[in-house]
This record gives C-alpha cells, sequence and structure tokens, in this order.
C-alpha cells in the first residue's frame, strides 16, 4: 500500500512539473500547474478506471496513526512548500544572485590562486580571509539596513585578521626573484605572487558572500536543500561558457576526468551540503572561522604528498630538507 501511494505521489509530481515547464514562468502559472496536475490526474485513464483520488481514499480509509496517513500527510505539505519556497525564493532573488555571482567566481579564483603561488599559500590567504571579509559583509548590511554601528573592536580584529593573512602569504615568497615555494606553484616573478594573493583575496571574500547571501535565504524559513540548491544551480549555470570555453582538457585523459569528478563530488558537492547545514544553525561568519581548519588540513597534506614523492627527506625530528 505505501509503495502504490509513493508510486501516486511521484506520478502527480511528474504532471505537476510538466504543466510548470509548459507554462510562461510566472507565479500565476505556476500556482495553475498545481490545480491542473490534480486535473491531469484525474484524467488520466487507469487501467480499472478513475475511482477517486487514491491519496485522499487513502486518509478517509485508513484509522488514525496508520503510516498510509501519514504519507498521504507528507504528499500534501510537500504540494503546498512547491509554492510557498517558490514564492519565498523568488522574493529572496537579489541575494539569490549575488550568491551564485560569488559561486560562479570562487573556484575561478582560489584555484588561480594555487596555481600560481602553490596549494597551501593558496589555501591560507582563500580561507583565512573569508571570516574577516564574511565579518565585513554581514557587518555593512547590518548597518545599511538596522543601522548597526561598526565597533571599534570589530574594526581592529577584522584589520588584524586580513593583515596577518597577508603577510602570512607573503612570507611563503621564494628568495629568488620573489616566486613562491609550495606544492603544485607555478614558476612566477613577484608581481606573480601579488596577483596570487590578490586571487586569494577575492576567492576568500567571494565565498564571504556566497556564505552570507546563503544564511540570509535560509533565515527566511526556506529549507537548506531548496536554498542550496537555487544558490549553486544558478552558479553553475553561469560557469557553463567557461567550461565550454577551457573545459577541453578534462576529457583528454581519464587522469584529468577523476580529478575533476573528485573536486565536483567531494569538496563541491558535498562540502556545500554539508556547509549548508552548518548555516542553518550558525552565521556565515562563524562558518567560515571553523573552516580555517582547511588550511591545515591542506599544508598537512601537502608535506604528505611531498614525502610520498620523495622531494623532502626528514634529516631530525620536527625538521626536513627539500631533497636536491
Amino acid at each position: 500500500m505505501l509503495a502504490y501511494l509513493q508510486e501516486r505521489h511521484e506520478e502527480w509530481l511528474g504532471l505537476y512539473e510538466a504543466r510548470r515547464a509548459a507554462g510562461d514562468g510566472s507565479g500565476r502559472a505556476g500556482v495553475a500547474a498545481v490545480f491542473d496536475a490534480y486535473a491531469d490526474h484525474a484524467n488520466a485513464a487507469y487501467v480499472h478506471g478513475f475511482r477517486g483520488c487514491g491519496l485522499l481514499n487513502a486518509a478517509a480509509e485508513l484509522p488514525s496513526g496508520a503510516p498510509g496517513r501519514e504519507q498521504v500527510r507528507r504528499h500534501k505539505e510537500e504540494v503546498q512548500q512547491l509554492r510557498r519556497h517558490r514564492v519565498a525564493l523568488r522574493a529572496q532573488g537579489p541575494a539569490v544572485a549575488l550568491s551564485a555571482a560569488a559561486v560562479a567566481v570562487f573556484p575561478l579564483a582560489f584555484y588561480s590562486s594555487m596555481r600560481l603561488s602553490g596549494v597551501a599559500v593558496g589555501t591560507v590567504v582563500t580561507i583565512g580571509s573569508a571570516p574577516p571579509a564574511a565579518a565585513l559583509v554581514a557587518a555593512l548590511v547590518d548597518r545599511a539596513v538596522d543601522g548597526t554601528p561598526l565597533s571599534r573592536r570589530w574594526a581592529v580584529g577584522t584589520a588584524l585578521g586580513l593583515l596577518g593573512v597577508t603577510a602570512l602569504a607573503f612570507s611563503h615568497a621564494g628568495p629568488a626573484g620573489g616566486g613562491p615555494v609550495g606544492a603544485g606553484a607555478a614558476a612566477v616573478d613577484g608581481w606573480g605572487h601579488v596577483a596570487s594573493i590578490g586571487l586569494g583575496l577575492l576567492g576568500g571574500a567571494t565565498y564571504a558572500l556566497d556564505s552570507w547571501g546563503a544564511v540570509r535565504v535560509i533565515r527566511t524559513g526556506i529549507p537548506t536543500r531548496a536554498a542550496m540548491g537555487a544558490v549553486f544551480g544558478l552558479g553553475g549555470v553561469l560557469l557553463m561558457p567557461v567550461l565550454v570555453l577551457t573545459g577541453s582538457g578534462i576529457l583528454a585523459t581519464r587522469v584529468n576526468l577523476a580529478v575533476v569528478t573528485h573536486l565536483a563530488v567531494v569538496p563541491m558537492f558535498l562540502g556545500y551540503v554539508l556547509l549548508g547545514r552548518g548555516l542553518a544553525s550558525v552565521g556565515a561568519s562563524t562558518a567560515t572561522t571553523l573552516s580555517l581548519a582547511e588550511p591545515g588540513a591542506v599544508v598537512v597534506i601537502a608535506v604528505l604528498a611531498l614525502l610520498l614523492a620523495g622531494l623532502v627527506t626528514t634529516t631530525a625530528p620536527g625538521r626536513g630538507a627539500v631533497a636536491g
């Protein structure tokens, strides 16, 4: 019986999506799609003829507390949420669009920074600058919308955080020509290293911006899955031209395809699903602060990779030397 009710529910959802896709995209067409789907459901040719809504029949005939009645209740709630969440997302359109743009810019800036200065430096700058950037975004919005003044302690703390991350990044410059030292670093001059720092700061700012926007949308009552799906779905669409123009190398080898698949599934999809769950409970600045564990993990992974490659040999406890 439960399988039958689930089948009827999925059948109705399919009819609703078909009606919604055939509409003009307006709110009125979306509401009409709900009623049209119920009419299509009633007019569908069943094997034994239409005998009323199977879900309502089950709700009327089953005793209180039966699993079937609970499944019918979930169906009705999902139908109500279809419109409620869609209207709420449209009301948060500016925040969704801004966050989606930040999602599209973030990987371009982040990975470009790592390519120029190495994984460790690029991650330290990008992730390290995200918490003060998130605090800055939240404070400016609070000041503009709610009139909340910025405290002197907040300003000093944010400035020190940004200066510390920048100083740490520049401390990794190589002795000859300012070239960076780090796993995966490209051979660049001093200006290339400056560009890497700038890209890292841009990545941190966009990471903070998409986190702030997601929090703003989620706090309106929209479920995490709907909010994150809208933000990252639109961000993915914005990145499609980049994929078309520069993505030919992805399919060149199996290794390239495997690496890109890993990046898409683990750090992007799974990572941001978990981020969305966290943002439902804490603010953007708190979530980005907790993400500071990432640079430490990256440094450890980079050292282990060098050890495995034979580029680093241990000379004493707590010390290492680069194999020449």
